[in-house]
């Protein structure tokens, strides 16, 4: 693989849907195939069309880990992210800490999983070091924190690109729920309950099953984070403990990475223990959530293909784009493309107003409902 409270001071720059790199521009003047060719000019006007989406709806990655020099790798924060968001037009990125990272490793296969146990604490402290990770690229990299809705609305009104704090699994909690409140003070809004290690709050789809589902302290979590004011993610949970998730939120759930099981967009993966079945997809629909599906595809077009798979299950208005920059390769390897990606969804057969929806709206929507 590969403080708190404020949204940070304002920059003046030029609105974030402004072709910022020679790709978008070139696309823009037909710039792709032989001057004057049909090919060129489609792209032209794809591109366009895109931009025209990006203008009118907010757009959200509903799970990244901000790219090859992101929050999971070993370098310093820089302009990285900030940088390939104006370029791709990108308004906000879900920017996910791994607080298990340290104790996994990947099978030869390619599947990450547990290799030792962690030491006691360890977990907590490499959380809290990445969470002044995400600190210090907000205060000097040229991203604000979003903590509300409004602070959505003004990155994509501005163009000015915006992080949601958001944790990948709870395993720094050990079993302590006061350090939801302390989370919630740092500037953290979306938590996902459980990944690759086992915890105390419910079974994880590559794990052994020790909980039957969630457990009751898992059932607190989830009141806690409805409470404090967090999406609360179930992202990696089996069918199971999604299942009884469901029972216990009264407000809508997000699985914010996956792909529909047996995609044939996606074809032959080492991913297929990550896959959700239509009935678990369903499920979070049925909360008025949203499932995120990832970028492992092929290309671009095998993507949009993944967006209509799970749209037909539960409709476009439960389907979200969360890519899980930069696990693994991908076809959405640089925000740069992402113009490009909301191109190929209007080529594939998505209306402007859909494209809008699922490139960022429906994850909005799950946010003023859960955070405010």
């Amino acid at each position: 693989m590969d403080c708190c409270g404020h949204v940070h001071g304002s920059m003046h720059r030029a609105p974030m849907w402004s072709p910022a790199r020679l790709s978008v521009e070139a696309m823009l003047a037909g710039g792709v195939g032989p001057a004057g060719s049909t090919v060129a000019a489609r792209t032209a006007e794809s591109a366009s069309a895109a931009l025209d989406v990006l203008r009118r709806s907010i757009s959200i990655d509903v799970h990244s880990h901000g790219g090859k020099t992101g929050i999971t790798s070993k370098a310093p924060p820089s302009n990285d992210l900030a940088d390939a968001m104006r370029a791709g037009s990108l308004a906000v990125a879900c920017l996910a800490d791994v607080p298990d990272l340290p104790v996994l490793g990947r099978s030869a296969e390619g599947a990450l999983a547990v290799v030792r146990a962690p030491a006691t604490g360890e977990l907590y402290r490499h959380h809290l070091d990445r969470l002044a990770w995400m600190d210090e690229l907000v205060a000097h990299h040229g991203v604000r924190r979003a903590l509300s809705a409004a602070d959505l609305e003004t990155a994509h009104r501005t163009g000015q690109p915006a992080i949601i704090g958001d944790v990948e699994g709870l395993d720094f909690l050990d079993g302590k729920l006061e350090r939801l409140e302390e989370a919630h003070q740092r500037g953290l809004r979306h938590l996902q309950l459980v990944h690759y290690t086992p915890n105390d709050i419910g079974d994880f789809q590559t794990g052994t099953i020790t909980h039957d589902g969630l457990t009751d302290f898992g059932a607190e979590v989830i009141r806690a984070c409805h409470r404090l004011g967090f999406v609360c993610d179930v992202a990696h949970a089996t069918e199971e403990m999604t299942k009884q998730a469901v029972k216990v939120a009264t407000k809508p759930l997000l699985l914010s990475h996956t792909a529909l099981a047996g995609s044939p967009a996606m074809g032959p993966t080492p991913l297929t223990g990550r896959q959700v079945s239509r009935d678990h997809a369903r499920l979070v629909a049925e909360t008025g959530g949203s499932i995120g599906i990832w970028h492992f595809f092929p290309s671009l077009e095998k993507y949009v293909e993944g967006l209509k798979e799970m749209a037909d299950v539960v409709g476009v208005e439960h389907v979200s784009i969360g890519t899980d920059q930069q696990v693994r390769p991908g076809s959405l390897q640089d925000y740069a493309q992402w113009v490009d990606l909301v191109a190929a969804m209007l080529r594939g057969g998505f209306t402007p107003k859909e494209a809008g929806m699922i490139a960022g709206g429906n994850y909005m929507r799950v946010f003023r409902v859960a955070v405010g």
